[in-house]
C-alpha cells in the first residue's frame, strides 16, 4: 500500500505548477501586448490607418501584467520592503516576524482583492458593463483582481509554512 504524499509535498508541487503556469501567463500576456502595441504603431505610421482596437487590448493586458506581475513580484521577494529587520534578528525572532508578514500579506490580499475584488467583478457583471471597443464583458477584464488575491494568498500560506520560501528563488537581492 502506497502512502500519501505529506502536505508539505502537496504544498510543493501546487507552489510549482502554480509558478510555471504564471511565468508562462505572464510570457504570453507580455507577447500578446507587445504585440498589439507593435500593430499600433505600424498600422498608425506605415499605413496611416491605426486599428481601433489596439488601445483597449494593451490596456486590458497591462491590468492583468501588472496585477500577475505583482503575484510574480511576491513570490520572488522582489517587491520594495525593508529586510533589515528579518535579518538582524536571531533565527527564531526573524521566523516569527516573516510569518506574520505572512499572514498580514494573505489577511490583505483575501479582504482586498480576493473580496473587494470579488466584489467588483460581481458588480461588473451584474451591470452588465462592456468595454467600448471590443464588447468584453468588465468582469472578464476585473477578474484578475480575485485571481491574484487567491495566488498571493496561496503563496503567503505557503511562505507561512516556510519563513524562508519567499527568498529561496534567489531572484531577489539577498535572497537564497
Amino acid at each position: 500500500r502506497q502512502s500519501r504524499p505529506s502536505s508539505e509535498v502537496r504544498m510543493n508541487r501546487l507552489v510549482r505548477v502554480m509558478d510555471l503556469l504564471l511565468t508562462r501567463a505572464l510570457v504570453i500576456l507580455m507577447l500578446g501586448l507587445v504585440g498589439a502595441v507593435l500593430f499600433q504603431v505600424v498600422s498608425r505610421y506605415v499605413f496611416s490607418s491605426p486599428g481601433s482596437w489596439t488601445e483597449e487590448v494593451a490596456r486590458f493586458l497591462l491590468i492583468w501584467i501588472s496585477l500577475l506581475g505583482a503575484v510574480y513580484a511576491f513570490r520572488n521577494g522582489a517587491h520594495l520592503g525593508l529586510d533589515l529587520l528579518p535579518q538582524k534578528l536571531a533565527q527564531p525572532a526573524g521566523d516569527r516576524l516573516r510569518r506574520f508578514i505572512a499572514v498580514l500579506v494573505f489577511v490583505f490580499s483575501a479582504a482586498v482583492l480576493v473580496v473587494g475584488g470579488g466584489g467588483l467583478v460581481w458588480l461588473t457583471w451584474d451591470l452588465a458593463q462592456y468595454s467600448a471597443v471590443l464588447g468584453l464583458p468588465m468582469s472578464l477584464v476585473y477578474s484578475v483582481i480575485p485571481v491574484s488575491g487567491l495566488l498571493i494568498c496561496l503563496y503567503a500560506a505557503a511562505a507561512w509554512r516556510d519563513p524562508s520560501f519567499v527568498a529561496s528563488t534567489g531572484i531577489a537581492p539577498g535572497g537564497g
